[in-house]
């Protein structure tokens, strides 16, 4: 499973590697929904593309991000000043009597304007940083479609519903954010051979167990560890990760565009290190081919698949 990836996060350069366009309007609406109360996860590092708008769809964008990072920062800022209270009315407690109540206090403030101080800093900071790009299932991503034969750029959600399924589906089956090779014909029947897309991805993630990533058995009365493992192609390059993708519409919803990556089974060197998927890379020159499927010949849509880009998966212990 694909826990996490490290993506690229800025339109500007899908727009630059496949010759695409980018749906403004469906950026634009993600970002009007969110500023509406909708709770969508979008990484600073899409946010950022937009920092220094070049029309007017993308500063109508960029006002929307301002006005929800307005908002934010005001919430934020309360929420601190509430946090500092708390920690000084601890504090002077704690001078009187060190009590269970006020080390507990003093303890829960002390983290939360940490945290808030982080907060209040990634929304203020202009530098990037790695973190900025990376996605987790429920957090958006650009994705690359075809659309009426033009290579379009869309903000979708990484976890899919597929069309037709009921919301109550994020819950019940929280594993959707992949779909695996072997169920393409099976649970992702709907979208297989229909809507493919492709996640431009740098590096990924992997939660393994400590044990089966140092190749040895749990010893008795040891309890195992997971740890994070972040893998990385060698030679470094952006992989063209196989996606399916949905628009799911309801009466009195906003529509919901979402994706999940194709997972197949590992190479030796993932499976080495305790993993037992891999996501699916794309030949560049199987682009238009795996973006226009035909639903009526799906051993050319796995040949795709199987002709797949192959470089050497490095992992280290993630940060």
């Amino acid at each position: 499973m694909c826990y996490s990836a490290q993506i690229q996060a800025d339109y500007r350069k899908y727009v630059r590697m496949f010759g695409a366009q980018m749906s403004i309007e469906e950026f634009a609406r993600l970002f009007f929904d969110r500023v509406e109360g909708n709770k969508a996860k979008i990484p600073k590092g899409i946010e950022d593309a937009f920092a220094n708008p070049q029309s007017d769809g993308e500063r109508e964008i960029k006002a929307l991000i301002d006005r929800f990072n307005a908002e934010q920062t005001s919430k934020l800022e309360q929420d601190l000043f509430k946090q500092r209270k708390r920690l000084a009315d601890a504090e002077r407690s704690l001078e009187a009597k060190v009590t269970k109540a006020a080390t507990e206090g003093q303890r829960i403030a002390t983290d939360k304007i940490a945290w808030t101080r982080g907060k209040l800093d990634d929304i203020q900071r202009t530098e990037p940083k790695a973190r900025d790009s990376r996605i987790f299932p429920g957090h958006y991503a650009p994705v690359l479609v075809m659309e009426n034969g033009q290579r379009v750029i869309k903000p979708m959600r990484y976890q899919c519903r597929i069309a037709g399924k009921p919301a109550s589906y994020d819950v019940k089956y929280p594993g959707t954010y992949n779909a695996r090779r072997d169920n393409l014909e099976g649970f992702w029947k709907p979208l297989f051979g229909f809507s493919h897309g492709i996640l431009v991805v740098n590096s990924f993630y992997e939660n393994v167990s400590k044990a089966k990533m140092e190749g040895r058995e749990i010893a008795e009365g040891e309890k195992d560890e997971n740890v994070v493992l972040e893998f990385q192609p060698n030679p470094a390059h952006d992989m063209l990760v196989a996606c399916l993708w949905s628009r799911w519409s309801a009466p009195d919803e906003p529509d919901l565009l979402s994706f999940a990556a194709i997972t197949d089974e590992p190479p030796p060197e993932i499976a080495a290190a305790g993993h037992d998927r891999c996501i699916v890379p794309v030949k560049p020159e199987n682009i238009d081919a795996w973006l226009n499927p035909d639903a009526s010949d799906l051993a050319r849509v796995h040949a795709i698949l199987d002709d797949r880009d192959r470089p050497y998966y490095e992992h280290r212990l993630a940060a």
